[in-house]
């Protein structure tokens, strides 16, 4: 088999990887109005569940890109792909238990496993192929990311918030029987769809172990913590490095409280929209659940996430086109910009609009994570995984600013709690700016 078609069959591999990565990431943000309920959280607790699947960031992205050096991207990435299913077996003892911590340590070692994925996974896409290209295969890559990430949100809400969730007194207003057999069904709920799949990423896992792809290694770097401190007088890389934690930050913050913001604003004109409910009604037919038109209000809210993470997938594909012929750095600018727009339109309207405002920054959010990390990591061949891992470092912002988020959530409104994210996107657009102007 020739280069060409090594490199196409890796390309399609890592297009699947993406797609799961994704549509996980998503899942455990639908967990979070599920758990919330569950254990009876505030959003600044709630946030917390967040930072336990993003926390891994923090402390092994750097240690993944060691990994990455020594045993190279295919072993990588078999090894994240077995720590994902291992994350995801652990929630049947999780569910069975009901146990909060429990919960925590299976999101904590799933969101490990996704964190190697994701080190292993961009530079291998860079390494695919020649540099003036990288904007545009990660692009199309990360629209597999969204193709993911636009199926969760369904099953999510066929699975996860089709029920409400009864609080700790009702719970012990049942009587044993039917308390055993409503817990039961709650711990269901959330194993079967990850033990599904846990089945499909260990098959991945195998298939991935021994397919024949471009070796490519990475057993020249010098792999020390001199490497690291120097990356980080690298100006540019530095300022996209904040770029990613704020803008993975904010994209979360919005998947993971949007179903509460928009139950809160006008639940009652949503559902009534021309839209939502026919799309429910066509879900209970598919998934053999006629019930589901009578649902948790939170659940009809999961299906319009679609258009969220949808938006986002459409927005990849366009944007891998135009950034063979615009400037990324522009491009990154401007849906910077239009972003804080329409979140200042979604917090000074109400009900439909509100809705339509905050689900299209999705399709603008599109870009952003390959973009920054292309444009932050421009001319650093020799050190190429050392700066992956950095940069992987600052997804951690996924599970620091939605609690800061939550913080002010509970404190002042979910209106001015968006002023943050505001402040995220402004920021994406001055990094922008920055690599424009140079």
């Amino acid at each position: 088999m020739n280069k060409t078609k090594k490199c196409f069959r890796a390309s399609v591999f890592i297009a699947i990887l993406f797609f799961l990565f994704g549509g996980i990431t998503v899942l455990v943000q639908l967990l979070v109005p599920h758990l919330k309920d569950i254990f009876e959280l505030n959003y600044a607790q709630a946030g917390f569940i967040l930072f336990f699947f993003f926390l891994p960031y923090l402390l092994f992205s750097i240690p993944a890109g060691v990994t990455l050096s020594k045993i190279g991207y295919q072993r990588s990435i078999t090894l994240g792909l077995i720590i994902v299913a291992l994350g995801c077996l652990l929630f049947y003892p999780a569910a069975e238990m009901r146990s909060f911590w429990a919960f925590m340590i299976a999101i904590f070692v799933l969101g490990s496993g996704i964190t190697l994925l994701q080190v292993a996974a961009n530079p291998y896409i860079a390494a695919l192929g020649k540099e003036n290209s990288t904007h545009s295969r990660l692009t199309f890559s990360q629209a597999f990311n969204a193709l993911g990430t636009t199926f969760a949100p369904i099953i999510g809400a066929v699975y996860l918030l089709k029920d409400e969730v009864k609080t700790s007194g009702e719970i012990r207003s049942l009587d044993p029987l039917e308390r055993n057999m409503y817990l039961q069904s709650e711990a269901l709920t959330i194993q079967t769809p990850f033990l599904y799949i846990s089945l499909i990423v260990i098959a991945l896992a195998v298939v991935f172990g021994i397919a024949q792809l471009p070796c490519h290694t990475t057993e020249e770097e010098v792999v020390d913590k001199k490497s690291y401190f120097s990356l980080l007088k690298r100006t540019p890389l530095l300022l996209g490095a904040i770029a990613i934690f704020l803008y993975v930050g904010a994209e979360v913050a919005i998947g993971s409280f949007a179903i509460n913001y928009l139950v809160e604003i006008n639940m009652a004109e949503i559902s009534q929209c021309p839209i939502g409910g026919p799309m429910w009604k066509a879900l209970g037919i598919i998934f053999n659940k006629p019930d589901l038109i009578n649902a948790d209000p939170k659940a009809m809210v999961a299906i319009f996430l679609c258009f969220y993470w949808g938006g986002a997938m459409v927005g990849r594909f366009i944007g891998a086109q135009l950034s063979r012929h615009l400037s990324p750095a522009k491009m990154l600018m401007i849906v910077g910009l239009c972003n804080v727009v329409l979140i200042l339109i979604a917090i000074n309207t109400g009900g439909l609009f509100s809705m339509l405002s905050l689900l299209l920054l999705g399709f603008f959010n599109s870009i952003m994570f390959p973009t920054i990390f292309a444009l932050a990591s421009e001319g650093i061949d020799e050190l190429k995984a050392q700066a992956s891992g950095l940069l992987c470092t600052m997804i951690v912002g996924g599970g620091l600013v939605p609690i800061l988020f939550g913080f002010f959530t509970d404190r002042i409104g979910f209106s001015l709690a968006f002023l943050t994210l505001v402040a995220c996107y402004g920021y994406i657009a001055f990094f922008g700016f920055y690599k424009s102007s140079r």
